[in-house]
């Protein structure tokens, strides 16, 4: 059963399998999220245990679409996961951060007196299809058993291995220069902050992530995703 803002959650049966669309805050870990839903959950039946998954991480610092998996609907977790999502989002250019997001202040400044509208639409055609990425050093990847992120924040630069991801479609406005409004809809395992980072290396210049959200995951929406505090009132 999938639940969306629109459903009541009356005798809804938790355990049997249920998975719902949550729009995720900002500064919540997708982690926190699974925690306070299953939290809530378990006072509300009074139970010891029950399984809450999500399918697919996002960053704190993103905001979205979040699917939770409750019960039974764990099973499902890995079907949600390999869909196709569609981000939207604001990047800088003429700078770069370690997390290639705005968790950290600019380590590096890069001109853009030469970057014009016809260099951006030449570049963006070069990132639609298949393409060579890099995960971020702050990712949750693990690399010899522990987090990529954890070795990062003690100044160790993790060994990360690049793959192949696809994206299928790559917008971009510019309404405030240098900051870029994006849209992309791409495949599972890819990273927008990786995207921002090599498309403003692409511009040879810089660039990182200045704002995240999950519009969609497959055919599920966050048009129709329950607000995270207002789904906690409902579970209570």
């Amino acid at each position: 059963m999938i639940l969306s803002s629109k459903d009541a959650l009356e005798n809804v049966d938790f355990l049997e399998g249920v998975t719902l669309l949550v729009d995720k805050p900002l500064e919540w870990t997708s982690f926190d999220v699974v925690n306070k839903i299953r939290f809530s959950l378990k006072k509300k039946l009074s139970v010891k245990k029950i399984k809450v998954g999500h399918a697919g991480t996002l960053d704190p610092l993103a905001t979205g679409l979040l699917i939770i998996a409750i019960g039974k609907d764990t099973k499902k977790i890995d079907h949600y996961q390999g869909q196709v999502k569609k981000y939207s989002g604001t990047l800088r250019l003429g700078a770069t951060t370690v997390s290639y997001d705005s968790e950290f202040e600019p380590d590096q400044q890069f001109e853009t007196g030469h970057i014009t509208t016809d260099l951006i639409e030449e570049k963006r055609k070069t990132f639609i299809g298949a393409i060579e990425q890099y995960p971020p050093a702050f990712s949750a990847l693990k690399v010899q058993g522990q987090r990529a992120y954890k070795l990062a924040r003690k100044g160790i630069q993790p060994e990360l291995k690049s793959r192949i991801i696809n994206i299928y479609d790559f917008t971009l406005e510019q309404k405030q220069f240098p900051d870029l409004e994006f849209n992309v809809t791409c495949e599972k395992g890819t990273y927008i902050r990786s995207l921002a980072h090599d498309f403003g290396k692409s511009l040879d210049s810089g660039a990182y992530l200045i704002q995240l959200r999950r519009e969609a995951i497959g055919d599920f929406n966050v048009k129709d995703a329950f607000i995270l505090d207002e789904l906690i009132e409902l579970l209570a």
